[in-house]
């Protein structure tokens, strides 16, 4: 394994999600919490066991599989208790997932159901379907992003807040009499 940096390095701003390997590790709900959690600081396998709620080598497990992936990274060592503690961190800040899959899409849904749950404050989850040109959606999706990408963060003492942004064209049903 490479020797590490002395301190973490600075997250990339975007990742385009698009090999087999990315869908795959991006298909399971405890990848994807792993993810959010990442999503703030570098933190070590203790620490995001605890933060889950679930087994030290169950993060471990996950934590590698997103590695090989190349979604997060050791960022920083730690000489501990004469042992090595590892600080793991997410390569990109965002992820753009350009062709979703019906797993990973799934799963990030599943992973975002777990987050609502355990939400400490009001959260807002919105539903609607509407009658859009291709050019309104495209300009809605555009003007949504921007404004994601726009928003100003307070200080680190602040709470997370997760946001999910999906625009998508239903699917259309048959014509009545045409066949599926």
């Amino acid at each position: 394994m490479p020797e590490q940096p002395p301190y973490p390095p600075t997250p990339q701003e975007v990742q385009e999600i698009s090999s087999p390997e990315q869908f795959a590790a991006l298909a399971h709900p405890l990848r994807q919490r792993l993810l959010f959690a990442l999503g703030r600081r570098p933190a070590t396998i203790s620490q995001l066991a605890a933060h889950l709620e679930t087994a030290k080598g169950n993060v471990a497990h996950h934590l590698k599989v997103l590695r090989t992936a190349g979604l997060v990274h050791v960022a920083e060592t730690r000489q501990v208790r004469g042992g090595t503690e590892q600080y793991y961190q997410r390569v990109a800040r965002r992820m753009i997932v350009a062709e979703p899959e019906a797993a990973g899409t799934a799963a990030m849904f599943g992973a975002v159901a777990q987050e609502l749950d355990r939400s400490p404050a009001e959260t807002h989850l919105t539903l609607r379907h509407l009658h859009l040109s291709p050019a309104k959606a495209q300009h809605l999706g555009e003007t949504l992003a921007r404004l994601i990408d726009e928003t100003e963060e307070d200080a680190e003492t602040e709470p997370v807040h997760g946001m999910l942004f999906a625009l998508y064209q239903h699917a259309q049903l048959p014509e009545p009499g045409g066949s599926a």
